[in-house]
C-alpha cells in the first residue's frame, strides 16, 4: 500500500476504484468542515491533515491550481488555528476564543470583486504551466479558471474564516457548489461527494454563526 498514490486502491464503491489517498483525503476534509461549521477549534489541526493529503491527490490529476491552493491552506490552518485561540480583549466568547462577527457589505462586495479579477489573472497563468514548466507540468491543467476560481475564492475565504467572519460561509457554499460539478466532471467521484456534502455542511454553518451571533449579549 502507497497512501500517496492514486493508483494504490483501498476499495471499489459502484465500481468506482477508491484510492487510499482519496479516501482519507476525503474523511479528514469533511471532519475538519463539520468542526468548522460548529466553529470548534480543532478544524484547524484536522485540516492540515487533509490539506496534505489533498495536494498530493490533486498533483495526479492535474487539479495545480488546486494543489497551490493546499499549500496556501497548511500555512491558514496554522494561522486560524491560533488566531482562533487567541483572541484580542473584547473578542472573546464564552469559551475564551474569537466570537463570530458581520462583515460591513461594501467590504464583502469588494473581496467578490477581487475574487473575479484574481480568477482572471490565476487562470491564465495555470493555462500556461505546462509550456513555461514541462519538466514539473507535462500534462496541461484542466479546467484552469474553474480550478482558479476555487483556488482564488478560497484564499480569500479562508482569510476571513480567520477572523470568524460569517459571510464566508456564503462565499464557500458558492464555492463547494462549482467544486462539486468539477470533481464528478474529472472523474473524482469521491470528491465530487465530498463537496456536495460541504454545500449542505456550510449551508448549516451559516445559518448557525448566524445563530451564534445573536445569542451574543447585546452591548449599548
Amino acid at each position: 500500500m502507497n497512501l500517496f498514490d492514486i493508483d494504490s486502491i483501498f476499495f471499489k464503491v459502484l465500481g468506482y476504484p477508491l484510492s487510499y489517498l482519496e479516501f482519507f483525503a476525503v474523511l479528514f476534509g469533511l471532519l475538519a468542515v463539520a468542526l468548522s461549521a460548529k466553529a470548534n477549534i480543532w478544524s484547524w489541526p484536522i485540516g492540515i491533515v487533509n490539506v496534505v493529503l489533498s495536494a498530493f491527490f490533486y498533483y495526479q490529476i492535474q487539479l495545480y491550481p488546486d494543489m497551490f491552493l493546499m499549500g496556501f491552506f497548511f500555512v491558514t490552518n496554522l494561522l486560524g488555528w491560533w488566531r482562533w485561540a487567541n483572541p484580542k480583549p473584547g473578542e472573546e466568547d464564552k469559551k475564551k476564543e474569537l466570537k463570530v462577527s458581520f462583515m460591513k457589505p461594501k467590504v464583502f462586495w469588494f473581496w467578490l470583486g477581487a475574487g473575479v479579477l484574481g480568477t482572471f489573472a490565476m487562470g491564465t497563468l495555470a493555462s500556461r504551466l505546462h509550456e513555461w514548466f514541462p519538466l514539473l507540468f507535462n500534462l496541461p491543467s484542466a479546467y484552469p479558471f474553474v480550478d482558479s476560481f476555487i483556488l482564488v475564492m478560497s484564499v480569500i475565504t479562508t482569510f476571513l474564516m480567520v477572523q470568524k467572519k460569517i459571510e464566508c460561509w456564503i462565499i464557500w457554499i458558492l464555492i463547494d457548489v462549482v467544486a462539486t460539478g468539477l470533481y464528478f466532471v474529472k472523474g473524482a467521484m469521491f470528491f465530487g461527494v465530498e463537496y456536495a456534502v460541504f454545500t449542505g455542511i456550510a449551508s448549516f454553518a451559516l445559518w448557525n454563526w448566524i445563530r451564534e451571533y445573536r445569542s451574543y449579549p447585546k452591548t449599548a
